[in-house]
């Protein structure tokens, strides 16, 4: 397994959630631009997360479908080192994210069967990272976030050019599993260390991180 997997704690809305995952040595923060979300942060509250959060961590801004406007209000106002792309973004809009802000592109692609594996090469070709998740159920009102995992053999070793991330329903109970069924360099986790929903917990971030790293 690998020693230097680095760790994106998802879904921060509060200054003792960041604080928990910066000291459990978090490699990115995330902060969700989200309304229907539970992690859902004002552009206001995740700039003053943002201010606090130490060099060499790296904060994302997740977006769903967000338009312009929305991308031009969150970068203004918000000190971010990447934008996560997480809901039907096509790869025309992927370039043109990049282009207009100037931001490395992180984009989610959703996966349930082997069918949807094409979109990894296809999204890895446009985006500076991609983001391995579980494909949320057809009526489910979130793109991500669903405590819902996939067919980890799936991406078995699997490799692509670009750094990936692996998500999806991923708890200090699965995830040195999964780091050691996929190779995954990177995993991404935010309602895994969570209770109740949308509300972080310390302890159980610490033993995420202790059991993703060990």
């Amino acid at each position: 397994m690998p020693q230097d997997t680095r760790v994106k704690i998802c879904g921060l809305s509060t200054e003792a959630g960041l604080k928990a995952a910066v000291d459990a040595g978090a490699a990115y923060v995330g902060f969700v631009f989200f309304p229907k979300s539970p992690r859902n942060v004002s552009i206001v509250t995740a700039r003053s997360l943002a201010q606090q959060v130490p060099v060499g961590v790296a904060k994302v801004a997740l977006v769903v479908d967000a338009d312009d406007a929305l991308l031009d209000a969150i970068t203004e106002s918000v000190p971010l080192d990447m934008l996560q792309l997480h809901g039907h973004e096509s790869p025309e809009r992927v370039l043109a994210v990049k282009a207009r802000y100037g931001l490395p592109v992180m984009k989610a692609v959703g996966i349930a069967d082997a069918d949807d594996l094409a979109l990894l090469d296809t999204y890895q070709a446009v985006a500076d990272q991609i983001l391995v998740d579980a494909k949320p159920p057809k009526m489910a009102e979130l793109p991500g976030g669903n405590g819902l995992s996939f067919d980890w053999t799936l991406i078995s070793r699997r490799r692509w050019p670009k750094p990936w991330m692996l998500a999806g329903g991923l708890t200090v109970q699965n995830v040195a599993e999964a780091i050691a069924l996929t190779g995954a360099p990177q995993v991404d986790v935010s309602s895994g260390v969570e209770m109740p929903p949308g509300v972080k917990d310390r302890a159980m971030i610490a033993a995420f991180m202790t059991a993703a790293l060990t």
